[in-house]
């Protein structure tokens, strides 16, 4: 498609703050261009390094140093979100820099937000001093949820708005009105913003869990050398979140617990996680490609916030059905040798991180979707097979992952454009046709595939196992032990 095909979403009236340029930056930025009228005037980017700098030089876009911090991000952000006329919109892509803050301080401005994670500041993930609790991507969403049932309404503000968290929740509705149809139900679909009908349509479905299931098969020309941490998008990010405990939204199906499984004593209670690193928790999951593999359990906020939605209550507010949903992931190979080395080093990280860009990948695809399972036709992935060739023939400066993410962040921008008072919202509670629509030109093919395989399949039956042979799909068979 030429430039001057690309369709024009909307009009940015106010200055456009993008907070953090690193690939998921550099790669919203043409995106950015390409979708939106704006005045570049009154483009700012923020970040700690000028590695690319020269990307915005050449565009005429303002670039600023500094690392946001507790200390000044109001003294630095406020006069540049209310610069001039207009409404503002604020893109926070970065690293350490508390999403709830500057969420805040944005929708008291009358300035549109949009972040990728709710992100802390710096030393959360860290924190030796804190319980495991306390760490968990479930603290971290409630204290946005919190902030959205205190300060209902207002400008808009949209959390966890990247592939995944993201785009996979777009999906999982996508793939419930497929399955409901093949399954030959006779349900309507449910109206765009009506929760409890989403949670009651899962339900008659009968789907008892979701994978987010991903496998990222993108290889580079070189080998990795030993002590770097190579990945396909933010090492720092995915460092940070892997270190976290395993979380998954916890299923009424469910019929035990790992022994080192603890409940959250606050909240909504839709979510356990485990006393491990979630990038050193494996379960058994599958993607059409490979088939049956290995993921790591890593902790995101869909596996948290899909749960949450498709609950269904009854007149006394008990659950009477949830979904099992988390992250299922098998990163590239290189990521995968970063990772043992990591954990084989106890858990210390290595000196150089490094994300691997366009150019530096030979081949590979990442795949990357959603997998039903438990369901009549027992289960059933729908996603993302973007590869890397067609990203690069897509847009400019990203591999096939963040493209997945750059083009989930434009279509939430759209939508924030045209519902620019809704509050507070999560992927979950937008209208996900118009989304999809907005975001499928850049996500290769997308496709649903349905499989019997189950997580009893494949075992060697050398040794004995604790499994569920009555439930293949119960959480004591999928987590690898």
């Amino acid at each position: 498609m030429a430039q001057n095909d690309w369709p024009i979403h909307g009009e940015i009236t106010g200055p456009i703050v993008m907070i953090g340029f690193g690939s998921i930056g550099r790669g919203t930025l043409p995106l950015i261009e390409r979708h939106f009228k704006f005045d570049r005037a009154r483009m700012v980017v923020i970040d700690p390094v000028d590695t690319d700098r020269k990307l915005l030089d050449e565009r005429g876009i303002r670039f600023i140093q500094s690392h946001i911090t507790k200390d000044n991000y109001k003294d630095v952000l406020k006069p540049l979100l209310t610069e001039g006329e207009g409404q503002g919109f604020c893109v926070n892509l970065s690293v350490d820099t508390s999403s709830l803050d500057i969420m805040k301080l944005c929708r008291k401005l009358g300035v549109l937000y949009i972040d990728t994670v709710v992100e802390p500041w710096a030393g959360f993930y860290f924190d030796a001093d804190a319980d495991n609790a306390s760490r968990t991507n479930y603290a971290l969403r409630e204290t946005v949820r919190q902030e959205k049932a205190k300060n209902p309404g207002g400008t808009t503000a949209v959390s966890t708005c990247g592939a995944n968290p993201g785009m996979v929740s777009w999906f999982v509705k996508q793939a419930l009105v497929n399955l409901s149809k093949d399954l030959k139900l006779g349900l309507d679909e449910p109206a765009p913003y009506d929760r409890e009908a989403w949670a009651k349509f899962m339900k008659k479905c009968g789907v008892k869990g979701i994978h987010i299931a991903e496998r990222d098969t993108q290889r580079t020309k070189n080998p990795k050398p030993m002590n770097v941490f190579w990945n396909t998008w933010s090492v720092e990010g995915f460092i940070a979140e892997g270190v976290q405990p395993a979380e998954l939204g916890w299923g009424t199906h469910e019929k035990w617990m790992p022994k080192n499984a603890r409940k959250q004593k606050k909240g909504h209670k839709s979510a356990i996680f485990l006393e491990q690193p979630g990038a050193n928790t494996r379960v058994r999951t599958w993607c059409p490609t490979p088939g049956a593999q290995y993921g790591f359990l890593v902790t995101h906020n869909e596996s948290i916030s899909i749960a949450e939605f498709f609950s269904v209550k009854d007149k006394k507010g008990e659950v009477t059905y949830r979904p099992t949903c988390h992250y299922a992931y098998h990163p590239c190979d290189d990521a995968m040798l970063s990772l043992d080395e990591l954990f084989g080093a106890g858990g210390k990280a290595q000196p150089v991180q490094h994300v691997l860009d366009e150019n530096e990948l030979v081949d590979g695809v990442d795949e990357l979707g959603v997998l039903l399972y438990g369901h009549d036709k027992n289960a059933y992935w729908y996603g993302s097979q973007l590869s890397l060739e067609e990203a690069r023939e897509l847009a400019p400066y990203q591999n096939a992952t963040g493209l997945q993410v750059t083009s989930a962040v434009l279509a939430g921008m759209v939508w924030a454009l045209e519902n620019p008072e809704a509050g507070i919202v999560e992927t979950d509670e937008m209208d996900y046709r118009r989304c999809l629509e907005v975001q499928l030109p850049y996500l290769g093919p997308v496709k649903g595939h349905y499989t019997d395989w189950t997580p009893l399949e494949g075992r060697p039956g050398f040794f004995p196992e604790d499994i569920d042979e009555s439930d293949p799909w119960q959480f004591r068979n999928i987590l690898v032990r």
